[in-house]
């Protein structure tokens, strides 16, 4: 099976790559438009501030090939956001595969949420063999709120989806290479899709 995991220059992609290697698969950093084309398996991530992630993928032209992409693409954290329509992080317009807006939270509670949250209302084969409710790791000050492509929700002060998923494309905003168990069980199946 070939993984590649997108380097557009968003941080933290190295952590991913050893996740997927715990699980006995190799998996390989590249900007190159073939290689993630002819890839069995993409992944998105993405640390860091949505505009200036958005004109990295703008430059490389990225942002056009992303959401042509026909095999299983997983966006995490910031990937996920930037599968949206918009964030208002920066006045940013995203790839527009997820048809809702990111939001900053402004509900008086510290941002941004550092830490582990629970998840819950699981609605994807992503979630094969995950409770309800189980914790994962998560670091964000924008949300994407609830709407029709959502499969998992937490709660900050507000419920906002932790998980989208359109056709091929998932998105989730924790971190599942820092999430234990859990989060290595959802790589796992994300790479049986």
């Amino acid at each position: 099976m070939k993984i590649v995991i997108i380097d557009y220059g968003a941080g933290n992609i190295q952590s991913i790559k050893f996740a997927i290697e715990r699980l006995g698969f190799e998996a390989k950093l590249t900007s190159n438009v073939s290689e993630i084309q002819n890839a069995d398996k993409v992944i998105f991530p993405g640390v860091g501030e949505a505009n200036s992630a958005m004109n990295m993928l703008v430059s490389s032209g990225l942002n056009n090939l992303i959401p042509t992409l026909k095999q299983p693409v997983l966006g995490i954290c910031l990937g996920m956001q930037l599968m949206c329509d918009y964030s208002e992080e920066g006045d940013t317009k995203g790839l527009g595969i997820f048809k809702t807006n990111v939001t900053k939270f402004d509900n008086g509670l510290k941002v941004p949420q550092i830490g582990w949250n629970q998840i819950s209302n699981l609605k994807s084969p992503l979630f094969k063999d995950i409770s309800e409710n189980e914790y994962m790791y998560l670091v964000h000050s924008y949300y994407a709120p609830v709407c029709n492509e959502t499969i998992a929700v937490s709660d900050y002060g507000l419920q906002y989806s932790n998980a989208l998923q359109k056709d091929n494309f998932y998105g989730v905003q924790f971190h599942p290479e820092k999430s234990s168990i859990a989060g290595s069980k959802l790589l796992k199946n994300f790479l049986d899709l």
